[in-house]
Formats: C-alpha cells, sequence, structure tokens
C-alpha cells in the first residue's frame, strides 16, 4: 500500500438544470380505499359493582388505531343501562309489529268478497 494520500481529479461543475424533477404529491386523506371502524363494550355485574370493558379500532388513511378501556361503576348504573337497552328494544319490535298489522287485521281474514 502507498503511504502517499489519494488525491481526487477536479472535476469541471454541472449546470443546474432549469425545469425541477417532477415529484409525486399525496393522495388526499378523504380518498382512501380502505377504511373501518370496529368497537366493542361489555358490561357485566357481580355484586354491588358493574365493571365495563371497551375496546376499539379504526383503519383510516393508512393508520390503524386502537383504543381499549376498563372501569367500575355503581351497579345503579348498570341498571338503569339495562332498562334503557330493553326498553329501546322492545320499541324496535312494536314499530317491527306495525308493519305487518293491516295484512292480519281481523276484517279482511273473515271478509267474504
Amino acid at each position: 500500500m502507498s503511504k502517499h494520500p489519494v488525491k481526487v481529479e477536479k472535476r469541471p461543475l454541472r449546470r443546474v438544470r432549469d425545469n425541477p424533477i417532477a415529484t409525486i404529491e399525496p393522495v388526499a386523506p378523504h380518498h382512501s380505499f380502505l377504511s373501518f371502524r370496529y368497537s366493542y363494550t361489555e358490561m357485566s355485574v357481580s355484586g354491588r359493582t358493574a365493571r365495563v370493558t371497551s375496546r376499539s379500532a379504526r383503519y383510516e388513511d393508512g393508520k390503524l388505531a386502537t383504543e381499549a378501556f376498563e372501569g367500575e361503576l355503581d351497579r345503579s348504573a348498570y341498571d338503569r343501562a339495562v332498562s334503557e337497552v330493553q326498553r329501546h328494544l322492545l320499541g324496535q319490535a312494536g314499530l317491527f309489529a306495525r308493519m305487518f298489522l293491516p295484512f292480519l287485521s281481523p276484517g279482511r281474514l273473515f271478509d267474504r268478497d
């Protein structure tokens, strides 16, 4: 090996192009191809406390985000939530049954014409 340092030849300067290189613009976030949301909430009761567990996940704009929490509530909060859900489901079932009421009326069943 030589003990002399390497000598670099001087090169002529290059001219900069007048037209810049075309760059690719990022895709707008509201035009994403795929997005979804998922959520799960569970309430259970044991004794005087109610336990709440919730998880959610979402995929938007190429990013996956997840959240989860657990907590405890008083039994009365659980009872209120259950009664509200029952009232809501019974109301929806009543609306669904009313759609069929005109087909089940006694006047049409016994009409002889």
